[in-house]
């Protein structure tokens, strides 16, 4: 049996792709009421394609109960070596771990034509990996997730540059097409001919491409350095679920406004009267975090530390959608309806925020704004340079 821990666009069709190969497959995805341990159950594969390290590492964390001993995690997510290092330390030793990201979007993965680039020992799971498409085995553990990063800091980058190109042409009294025309031509030419019309389906959305090069872009990378800012300026405008060719709509032009709303799709929405955080340049004001579930039902009822660590958790998500860590909150603010609980939430927010305290106000309330809720946390953070 074969658990897939997965969502959104990728994940769809590559749960798909397994049952029609004759696999029997149970599912997991935020919100559909099974618990990861539960997915996982018997199962002596788990796949995991999720949004980002924080994510993979969350799901699995929740899942390990019902991990079995003999069972291998094949993680197929983008999230760099150093994660899948970590995740090796998380797993028991008795389940095996293989880092397998793919190159390709919605449609190879729907045709079974991705690139599975695999690190580690794929000898149990070599027949399955092939159900999504060609496998290139690349050598020990976190090679593939170093592989991923390596490839996807030059595509990224390129589309950034070609956005700049187009932006430039339009400035000077270039026709667009003709210069898409003149670019396919040279080796830019398949790029390009992505950007002469931005797609309107996301295929490999704007959002994943920015975490892509924050997890690639290191220090004294300039050109992925430079498409990153770019990136992050596009995705605190709104375009982080548009498709990665939508830079090109917004680079060298639109208004950029001074004050970014932010509603993360990772997270239970908001009831449309406010936004989960707003950015203004290099600062983020999150609003207050309350243990609530993608139905809106409250998480940990009569639970101090079930509800901080559900809190905790997506204000992980947040950082994470914006480059963040813990270590980059300036300041957090928590309303609490008993004061004798507050040991509870400390040894909670003690696992997160480990480095030097940010400025804090802890403030005892007799209610808040649904009966069984105990805690809310605002925060400001400073947002990564």
């Amino acid at each position: 049996m074969i658990a897939f821990l997965g969502q959104g666009r990728m994940g769809v069709p590559m749960a798909r792709r397994l049952t029609q190969a004759g696999h029997k497959v149970t599912t997991w995805r935020r919100g559909s009421g099974v618990t990861a341990a539960e997915a996982v159950d018997g199962a002596e594969l788990v796949i995991t394609m999720l949004s980002d390290p924080a994510a993979v590492r969350e799901v699995l964390t929740a899942a390990l109960p019902g991990l079995r001993p003999g069972a291998t995690v094949v993680e197929m997510s983008t999230i760099g070596p150093e994660a899948v290092r970590e995740l090796r330390a998380l797993l028991p030793a008795e389940v095996g771990l293989v880092d397998a990201p793919v190159l390709g979007s919605v449609g190879p993965a729907a045709d079974g034509t991705l690139i599975v680039l695999a690190g580690g020992d794929v000898s149990g799971c070599r027949e399955v990996l092939s159900v999504f498409g060609s496998v290139r085995e690349l050598g020990p553990l976190g090679a593939g997730a170093a592989m991923k990063i390596a490839v996807m800091s030059a595509i990224v980058p390129a589309q950034v540059l070609l956005a700049e190109t187009f932006a430039y042409g339009e400035a000077h009294g270039v026709d667009r097409g003709a210069l898409a025309d003149v670019l396919s031509g040279t080796p830019l030419g398949t790029l390009a001919e992505r950007l002469r019309v931005p797609s309107a389906e996301t295929r490999y959305s704007l959002g994943h491409a920015t975490k892509d090069l924050e997890l690639g872009a290191w220090e004294g990378a300039s050109m992925a350095g430079a498409a990153r800012a770019r990136l992050q300026e596009a995705r605190a405008a709104g375009l982080g679920e548009r498709d990665l060719t939508a830079i090109a709509e917004h680079v060298g032009g639109g208004t950029t406004h001074r004050a970014v709303p932010l509603n993360l799709s990772t997270i239970p929405a908001t009831n449309g009267r406010y936004s989960h955080a707003v950015r203004v340049g290099d600062m983020l004001y999150v609003s207050g975090q309350a243990a609530f579930d993608e139905q809106g039902n409250i998480v940990g009822e009569g639970s101090m530390a079930a509800q901080s660590e559900h809190i905790f958790q997506v204000i992980s998500r947040i950082l994470a959608d914006q480059g963040a860590t813990f270590e980059d909150i300036a300041f957090i603010r928590t309303y609490v309806t008993d004061m004798d609980q507050l040991l509870d939430y400390g040894r909670v927010r003690a696992k997160y925020i480990t480095g030097t305290p940010p400025a804090s106000t802890t403030v005892e309330v007799s209610r808040l704004f649904r009966p069984g809720l105990l805690l809310e946390v605002d925060l400001i953070v400073a947002l990564p340079g």
